[in-house]
């Protein structure tokens, strides 16, 4: 096993999370046709790593990159980071929806428990002391709901602080800016901490937030709003709503679309601009693509310069690869792909 870049000589290090290749410190693999580089620390150039060695080490890799609690992914190529420190590259499309119910699925799952634990906490908390001759249970319900519960910036970077009672107000509004929706957030000028909490301090305010604006507040919002988490469904079902948009920017502007129109509809629908009133998975699908958009506007440097490195690594693997074929096989194929050209050519 070769353990020195063959660009420039120098020690490609080592890991201990990848038992069959325990060779480097940044691994790139691509399940689909094969290929397992490692990436060198000093020259960034990729090291092609022989073919009896890759096959097990190909299935290690797409094992700890879903398992890994640090990873993003764009549409060739993905990058995750292990506990242990190694770097895993992953070409080729995700597997959107085995990611999507990897990612959240405990995540919602531990949010629906915290979010059932406070209440009965909360509850508990209350009939004791009303038992006891205090009904403070009004007075636990104020604290709650004037917690602080987010924290926003605006277009000109001043911080809001949204309360519990605040964040049920949010509201989605179709727009007439290029994104085709804004959100309007109501919120506290101020805090006041009071022993292991913040409160919202001041007059309650309003704002309309735009584009990238209204996106970063969104993330920070929705998963307040999501309170109650989900079940593995209505994540596969949030998975379906992002992917027929396509963007973040439009499945914001096709929900603002619907609940304005339901409001124009009729008055079976309570105040359908609120983000608390739009449908439950379709505010999971909105929490997860702002999150997803975030992380792929700060990761979308480094993945740049990834995939330029493994389009030109490729075309090296893919001569390596092919000198170890004999040349009557590559002749062999050459002869298929012509008589299938010339074949569909006549149909």
């Amino acid at each position: 096993m070769f353990k020195t870049c063959i660009f420039c000589n120098r020690n490609l290090g080592a890991n201990e999370s990848v038992e069959n290749f325990p060779v480097g410190k940044r691994l790139a693999f691509d399940q689909e046709r094969g290929r397992l580089w490692v990436i060198c620390d000093h020259c960034r150039r990729w090291n092609l790593s022989p073919l009896h060695q890759r096959w097990e080490a190909i299935e290690e890799c797409e094992r700890q990159f879903y398992d890994s609690s640090k990873s993003f992914s764009t549409d060739n190529i993905g990058l995750a980071e292990l506990d242990e420190g190694l770097q895993l590259v992953r070409v080729g499309r995700p597997k959107r929806r085995e990611f999507a119910a990897w990612r959240y699925g405990s995540q919602f799952l531990q949010r629906r428990i915290k979010s059932a634990l406070s209440v009965a906490a909360a509850m508990v908390a209350g009939v004791a002391m009303t038992v006891a001759g205090a009904n403070l249970l009004p007075v636990i319900i104020g604290i709650r709901n004037s917690r602080v519960v987010a924290r926003v910036r605006d277009r000109d970077g001043q911080r809001l602080s949204i309360t519990y009672n605040d964040m049920r107000k949010a509201e989605i509004h179709r727009g007439d800016s290029p994104e085709g929706w804004s959100l309007k957030l109501f919120y506290r000028p101020g805090e006041r901490r009071i022993l292991f909490w913040s409160q919202g301090k001041g007059r309650r305010k309003d704002t309309l937030l735009e584009g990238q604006t209204a996106l970063r507040a969104a993330g920070q919002v929705l998963p307040q709003v999501n309170e109650w988490g989900a079940s593995d469904a209505q994540v596969r079902d949030a998975v379906t709503l992002i992917e027929e948009s396509r963007s973040p920017e439009r499945l914001f502007e096709r929900v603002a679309i619907e609940q304005a129109k339901k409001r124009a509809d009729g008055a079976l629908f309570a105040d359908p601009k609120l983000l608390r009133k739009v449908d439950a998975n379709t505010r999971l699908a909105l929490e997860m693509a702002a999150h997803e958009d975030s992380e792929r506007r700060a990761l979308e440097g480094e993945l740049a310069v990834l995939e330029e490195a493994w389009r030109e690594a490729e075309e090296i693997a893919s001569i390596a690869d092919r000198l170890l074929i004999p040349q009557a096989v590559e002749d062999t194929l050459e002869k298929l792909k012509r008589q299938f050209r010339h074949d569909g050519a006549r149909t």
